[in-house]
């Protein structure tokens, strides 16, 4: 029997779906492209405030859902949180990994100014609990022939982008996890990928906290909301891209952008 998931066939129904750190925009996207797929999704952010919302709109696609409360950039709260989603729908078979850090601590040092600190912190803010949420599905995933892991960063991992300064350290360095995973597990049956991304991508909190502070300078620039919106990316086509990438597994990576 063939199953529409992620790239795998055979008799077995597809294991979960797991998107720690979702939100409004791609998180969202991804649970219901890998839900629509036929996995069970669980989705995981620090505040249930939402989660209504999104399992409304995952249950009315069809797709069995559950939201879990955790902070996945916490150690010991992550492997909690992944214990218990494993226990509600079973085995992991797919992970996004797609907090976005909204503090101050997070906001970008230009290259020129950053210091031994500065980098320290946005590499210790990323790319240690990406790393974490990946060892802790990765040895169920290996033992079973089939999983995927989709790990998103910015477009400054793969282009020269000054003003990103630290924030581009921890990007390449996500990246280059992801892509030397990738080649490290080549025929294990366990498939990982790197999501570069560069631009705003629409329904997102980091977009809609732009678009308003941009709104204000319209007139001044001459664009309107509609041309606003053509400079963004759109997380439904992310996501399906994202799952054709898992599926045919032909490359390491995608890269996304409305940036000339």
């Amino acid at each position: 029997m063939t199953t529409d998931h992620a790239g795998e066939t055979n008799e077995e129904r597809p294991g979960a779906a797991v998107v720690l750190g979702v939100g409004p925009g791609l998180g969202l996207a991804m649970a219901s492209r890998f839900g629509r797929a036929g996995h069970p999704v669980a989705v995981v952010s620090r505040s249930a405030d939402r989660h209504p919302a999104y399992l409304e709109r995952l249950r009315s696609e069809g797709t069995t859902a559950i939201a879990e409360v955790a902070d996945v950039l916490d150690p010991g709260a992550q492997a909690e949180v992944l214990a218990r989603i494993t226990e509600r729908l079973g085995p992991i078979e797919v992970l996004y990994f797609g907090p976005a850090a909204m503090d101050p601590d997070s906001f970008p040092v230009p290259i020129e100014q950053v210091t031994g600190e500065s980098a320290l912190r946005a590499l210790t803010t990323l790319v240690p609990p990406a790393v974490d949420a990946v060892t802790a599905v990765l040895p169920a995933m290996r033992a079973r022939g089939r999983g995927v892991v989709l790990l998103p960063t910015g477009l400054s991992a793969v282009r020269p982008m000054p003003p990103l300064g630290n924030l581009a350290l921890a990007s390449a360095a996500l990246h280059t996890y992801a892509v030397t995973l990738h080649a490290a597990l080549a025929g294990s049956g366990v498939f990982v990928g790197s999501l570069v991304i560069g631009g705003g991508v629409r329904g997102g909190d980091i977009y809609t906290a732009m678009s308003a502070q941009a709104v204000d300078g319209l007139a001044e620039s001459g664009l309107d909301a509609d041309q606003l919106a053509t400079m963004s990316l759109d997380p439904d086509e992310i996501a399906d891209a994202a799952w054709q990438l898992a599926t045919r597994r032909e490359s390491a990576e995608e890269v996304f952008s409305v940036i000339g």
